[in-house]
């Protein structure tokens, strides 16, 4: 199993890097979050290539993906779908909204109202639709990849932490370092680079390798682990609310992907370490005047991780 969802990773984060140079490490943890059937919330300027990432990733699936403009005009139903009257047949029919795709792109979120970010916490966390008491597969995979600029806060509404803790992974593409720019410059006539590749697996492949991603070993003492890692983030003075159940299953799942990716089925307590900052960090609330005497989420877990010993890693499950 670990073999085989190590190759699968391998395969695509080098079909995905094609079109999105430079950026290895992001594309394998967007890939993770979607063998963990969770989602990204990428934190960029504007101009980074998050377009390109999740067109370049439904390509190398065979999905298919959608772009959604967050606007302060912007309604639930233009998200979920809507019910139509249909004159001619006389009867009701959903027309369905554009989250209905393997990977959706949900661009500038926090420039929507509260009442259309909402729309998307059923189909995050459960993966369907509930629009006029009927329920709608979303199907797999499914994945949310949204983004906000953390410049421009102008005209934004602050995403709820009931939000944010249904996003696995939190992280940013950045710019690319400068031989990747320079390739870049050089294909200036690809506008969309996507386009061109071919996909390495299929939808259900990807389905069935989530499911067996989920099968690998996490010894109890990593459990252990996990869960003081998350207590010390509650009890930390610095944080109003640490790291919450969901959080901790959070880490569990994608733990167990990440180890798959490496070839290996079992969990190490390297992976916790390696993935915390990415997964947890989003999930604090931080205490005002810590934040105002400038403590950040990143220096409070990293102060955690050095307090609390990781068990002794196992060469074996």
């Amino acid at each position: 199993m670990a073999c085989r969802a190590g190759y699968t990773v391998n395969s695509t984060v080098p079909n995905v890097g094609q079109a999105v140079l430079g950026k290895e490490h992001v594309i394998r943890l967007t890939f993770t979050a979607m063998l963990a059937e969770g989602h990204v919330l990428f934190e960029d300027a504007p101009g980074t290539g998050k377009t390109s990432l999740a067109r370049a990733l439904a390509a190398t699936v065979q999905g298919s993906n959608n772009r959604i403009q967050f606007t302060p005009d912007l309604l639930p139903s233009d998200v979920t779908g809507v019910t139509i009257y249909d004159q001619k047949t006389q009867k009701f029919e959903f027309h369905k909204g554009p989250i209905f795709n393997n990977i959706v792109l949900a661009d500038e979120i926090n420039r929507a109202s509260p009442k259309t970010q909402s729309a998307l916490l059923e189909v995050m966390e459960e993966s369907r639709v509930t629009v006029d008491g009927v329920t709608y597969s979303a199907g797999r995979p499914f994945m949310v990849m949204a983004t906000q600029n953390p410049i421009e806060q102008a005209g934004t509404y602050r995403l709820p932490e009931a939000q944010l803790d249904r996003f696995l992974i939190k992280t940013s593409i950045g710019y690319p370092d400068h031989a990747s720019t320079v390739r870049l410059l050089g294909g200036s006539n690809l506008k969309d680079r996507s386009k061109d590749l071919s996909a390495v697996i299929t939808t259900q492949a990807v389905a069935d390798m989530a499911d067996l991603a989920a099968t690998a070993h996490i010894d109890t003492a990593v459990l252990e682990y996990i869960s003081r890692l998350c207590e010390e983030t509650r009890n930390a003075p610095e944080t109003r609310l640490g790291v919450s159940v969901r959080g901790a299953l959070a880490m569990v799942r994608a733990a167990k992907v990440w180890a798959a990716s490496q070839g290996r089925n079992f969990v190490l307590p390297d992976d916790i370490k390696e993935l915390a900052p990415v997964v947890w960090t989003h999930r604090f609330v931080m205490d005002p005047e810590a934040e105002f005497s400038g403590a950040t989420a990143e220096a409070v877990l990293t102060r955690i991780l050095a307090d609390v010993a990781a068990p002794q890693q196992r060469t074996n499950a």
